[in-house]
């Protein structure tokens, strides 16, 4: 059976397609992304670009199977595809911090055509400290800041830091199965903790983390060296102590550490607010009424949080940026030399 042109979609394809448009044409490029949730967030940064030269479409890897994930655009397209008219986005995960390391990492790094996210994931980028408050306000109508997601974040990161450094430690060495990224998520989990008293929870981590760090220092006695070598080399790449929440599993950080305080908050704003309103009204017809309304306005977290923009203040963000800029320069340059 002869195979449709699309099933063998190359950036030579898309090349073609778009020399045969007029010269006055906007050009097409099309940026394959991992999954669904990734449209919108690839979408917000390369949106910015367009003008009347050129277009970005944010597309799936494959045009035949539902197969996803960074595997699945890599297969497809680091491999001959990728190229001028045709790039791939994908979560940095450990890659990036692999820093060649493996031929994962390798391709990462490496090849123009392929941007990632510097932060582990874009579930990481999406709980940007900083915004936090923002998602709040956007849930519940209610702008009384009673929480400092900013500071418990940064308190939170230099609290699993020396344990992540752990964690890239074994990964760079292929030994990944003596301490993996579940084994770190279980000690990095907060728990329950007070909103209005999150220092023993903070606390209660910095235990953990150090009895566990202990035990991998008994453990690999002589890693004292290539471990402070590691740690200084992370914090070039931008993992610093305040920020080390931006580079762990974006999953856990989202599912079982951001969600749950969001939780906590927007509980506390929404019954604030309520009780406002209750103050306020003059009779119970108004009360009920208000109630009722303010009700229907609040929205729902998690798609809040997974609509939340505000990581394009963040240092991570400007340097996929600057990624981009470099690509397209370099593009220009050769449509340029092409005429």
């Amino acid at each position: 059976m002869t195979k449709r042109l699309k099933d063998n979609i190359t950036s030579d394809y898309f090349g073609a397609a778009n020399r045969l448009k007029s010269k006055k044409a906007r050009r097409r490029i099309a940026a394959y992304v991992e999954s669904y949730d990734d449209v919108l967030f690839w979408r917000t940064l390369l949106g910015a670009y367009e003008d009347d030269t050129r277009y970005f479409e944010v597309m799936l890897p494959s045009h035949k199977t539902l197969e996803r994930g960074k595997r699945s655009v890599l297969m497809n397209l680091i491999y001959n595809n990728v190229g001028q008219d045709m790039i791939a986005c994908v979560d940095a995960d450990y890659d990036y911090l692999m820093q060649g390391a493996t031929e994962t990492s390798r391709n990462i790094i490496s090849n123009k055509f392929v941007f990632h996210t510097y932060a582990y994931s874009i579930e990481n980028l999406q709980c940007y400290a900083p915004s936090l408050h923002n998602v709040c306000v956007m849930v519940t109508l209610n702008d009384h800041a009673v929480f400092d997601f900013a500071d418990f974040m940064r308190q939170y990161s230099a609290a699993v830091f020396p344990l992540f450094v752990w964690s890239i430690w074994h990964y760079r060495r292929n030994i990944y199965g003596q301490f993996t990224i579940t084994e770190f998520n279980k000690v990095a989990e907060v728990g329950g903790f007070n909103v209005n008293a999150p220092e023993a929870a903070i606390a209660n981590l910095r235990n953990k983390v150090w009895k566990k760090v202990n035990w991998l220092q008994r453990k690999h006695p002589d890693a004292k060296e290539s471990y402070l070598k590691l740690k200084r080399e992370l914090i070039r790449l931008g993992v610093t102590p305040e920020t080390t929440y931006l580079y762990i599993q974006g999953h856990h950080l989202f599912d079982k550490i951001v969600m749950p305080l969001m939780n906590k908050v927007c509980g506390i704003l929404i019954r604030e607010r309520e009780a406002e309103i209750r103050r306020q009204a003059v009779h119970a017809t108004q009360m009920r009424n208000e109630l009722s309304c303010y009700s229907h306005s609040v929205q729902d977290i998690e798609q809040m949080l997974k609509k939340n923009t505000g990581y394009v203040m963040s240092p991570q963000f400007a340097r996929m940026r600057r990624d981009i800029e470099r690509f397209l320069e370099n593009k220009d340059k050769e449509t340029e030399s092409e005429e």
